[in-house]
C-alpha cells in the first residue's frame, strides 16, 4: 500500500461498526421479540437487541450471521439490512455506528437451551420493555418495514411453520398489520395468489372438523415474482 495512503488512514480518528439484529417470532398469534438484557457496561442490565461488534475480517452480513447462529442455533435464519444508526453520542462506551438488521425465525425451530444460556426471552411487542440507546427506534423502524414488505411480498411465511392454516396465515398478518382482518376477503386474496400449496392433512387442534393445512409454494413463488407480480395483501 503507498506509503502517502498509510499515513492518511493514520491520521483519521478510529471508531467501532457494530450489527445489531432485530429478531421476530410469531408464536399464539402474537408477534414477538427477541432481546436479552446486557453483561456489559455502558448499561449493563438492561434490556438491549442482540448483536456484536463487526470482527475486522468479517463482512457485515456474515457479522450479523454469527450473531444469529450463537443466540439461535439456527444456519439459515432470515434477515435483511434495515439502515445504519450513526449519531454521534448514541453509545455512551465509545464511538460506534451500528447496521440494524431484522430476522424472522419460527419459534418453533431455536435452540431453547442456546436462547436460555445466553439470558435471552421473547416478549410480545406490546409488552416488551424500554430498550437501551436506540434499540426501540430500531424496533418501531424494523416493524414498520416488515409491514411495508409483507403488503408485497409474501414475506410472512417465513415466521410461519413448514404447514399452517389460512386462519394461522390470517392472524400472522394481523399481528403484522396490527389490525383485524375480514375472513372471507384474506381467504379469498391469499389463495389467489398462487403460492399456496393445499394439503390432504388437518389440523384438528381448535375444532373437530378442522382446517386443512397449507404449504409456501417457494419454486411458484419465485416464478411469479420474476414476472412482475403483485403480491399485496
Amino acid at each position: 500500500m503507498d506509503k502517502q495512503v498509510i499515513d492518511y488512514y493514520s491520521t483519521k480518528d478510529k471508531m467501532y461498526v457494530a450489527t445489531d439484529c432485530i429478531v421476530f417470532g410469531f408464536d399464539e398469534g402474537e408477534l414477538k421479540l427477541l432481546i436479552f438484557k446486557r453483561r456489559v457496561e455502558p448499561n449493563k442490565g438492561e434490556w438491549s437487541l442482540i448483536g456484536s461488534f463487526v470482527e475486522l475480517e468479517e463482512d457485515v452480513d456474515e457479522a450479523a450471521r454469527r450473531v444469529l447462529k450463537e443466540i439461535t442455533g439456527l444456519d439459515n435464519v432470515f434477515f435483511k439490512q434495515l439502515k445504519a444508526y450513526g449519531k454521534a453520542d448514541r453509545d455512551k462506551g465509545y464511538r460506534c455506528i451500528s447496521i440494524a438488521q431484522y430476522a424472522l425465525i419460527r419459534i418453533d425451530d431455536y435452540d431453547k437451551k442456546l436462547v436460555e444460556k445466553h439470558g435471552a426471552f421473547w416478549y410480545r411487542i406490546q409488552d416488551a420493555p424500554q430498550l437501551v440507546m436506540d434499540h426501540d427506534e430500531m424496533v418501531k423502524d424494523a416493524l414498520k418495514e416488515l409491514e411495508n414488505k409483507a403488503r408485497h411480498q409474501p414475506i410472512g411465511f417465513e415466521l410461519l411453520p413448514q404447514k399452517f392454516t389460512i386462519p394461522q396465515l390470517q392472524s400472522l398478518y394481523e399481528a403484522i398489520y396490527q389490525r383485524e382482518m375480514d375472513s372471507r376477503n384474506f381467504r379469498k386474496k391469499v389463495l389467489s395468489l398462487k403460492v399456496l400449496k393445499k394439503l390432504e392433512e388437518k389440523d384438528k387442534v381448535s375444532s373437530k372438523r378442522g382446517a386443512y393445512l397449507y404449504k409456501f409454494d417457494y419454486k411458484n413463488y419465485q416464478k411469479l415474482l420474476l414476472s412482475g407480480y403483485n403480491f399485496e395483501i
